[in-house]
């Protein structure tokens, strides 16, 4: 089976957030896909089932877990995909639901997501003191607490004590500020070590929930976002409003796009 390294998020090598890519045979066990994740130690490892006819099957674990929604290894798997031949839209079928992905002409890919709006509440017991911060807003999403601050540099800034952020219950921790003085809309960080990944170089599905905050925020549909961890990354992020459901229908939500560019590293052949 062809196994890749693909640095998302970047248009530059050995930055952006890097995920493995195996692209499967056939079906495999969910402990054979885990003990890979874990063998290849990024915070994502992407499994793909090509599939003729219908959309491909894609699961994402960590090194620890198996994830219901992850961004940058979708467009890191895509981003193989067409690279091996495949065009046009891709769907695939995960936990989330069926996402889809096209390229454009620059390379660029851009990929269909649900939009994870977040809650506003009281931030929960020992948040602020794992963060160290003062936050301006605190909510929850589907999976992730959201927690702005009030700049750039104290986004830069956050050093959590990973001991006490492991306590608190949620997938992970997103802390944002407007990018004002910066490229960006705005900018981002996200720590997960419930999840096995302390720091998250750069993180698709948490733009699921920056996409809605902060496009209500701004008045603006389009944005762009900056994670500004080591390796850094950017998300460019298209808030849809989901058309009225019909009557008897179950409503679809809101869309996020998510669109960056990728780059590969390296590929090769698992022999196990």
């Amino acid at each position: 089976m062809r196994i890749f390294t693909v640095d998302s998020f970047t248009d530059r090598p050995f930055r952006g957030n890097p995920a493995a890519v195996c692209l499967l045979d056939d079906a495999v066990p969910d402990e054979w896909m885990q003990a890979v994740a874990a063998e290849m130690r990024h915070s994502e490892t992407a499994f793909v089932l090509r599939e003729d006819g219908g959309p491909h099957s894609l699961r994402w674990f960590t090194p620890a877990v198996e994830v219901a929604l992850c961004g940058h290894a979708t467009l890191a798997a895509a981003h193989v995909l067409y690279s091996l031949g495949e065009s046009g839209r891709l769907e695939f079928a995960t936990k989330s639901g069926v996402l889809a992905t096209e390229q454009t002409g620059d390379g660029l890919i851009a990929m269909d997501f649900p939009a994870k709006p977040a809650t506003p509440g009281t931030p929960p017991d020992g948040l602020v003191e794992a963060l160290g911060v003062t936050p301006v807003w605190t909510g929850r999403s589907e999976f992730d607490l959201l927690v702005e601050v009030g700049s750039v540099a104290e986004v830069r800034a956050v050093n959590p004590d990973m001991e006490r952020l492991i306590a608190v219950e949620a997938r992970g921790v997103i802390v944002t500020a407007s990018g004002e003085g910066t490229s960006a809309d705005y900018v981002s960080r996200f720590f997960a070590p419930r999840a096995g990944v302390p720091e998250d170089p750069v993180t698709g599905s948490a733009h699921c929930v920056l996409a809605p905050y902060w496009s209500a925020r701004l008045g603006r549909d389009a944005l762009v976002g900056e994670q500004v961890s080591e390796r850094g990354g950017t998300v460019r992020t298209t808030l849809r409003t989901a058309p009225p459901a019909a009557p008897g229908t179950t409503p679809q939500g809101d869309r996020a796009e998510l669109a960056g560019h990728a780059v590969t590293i390296w590929s090769g052949e698992l022999e196990v």
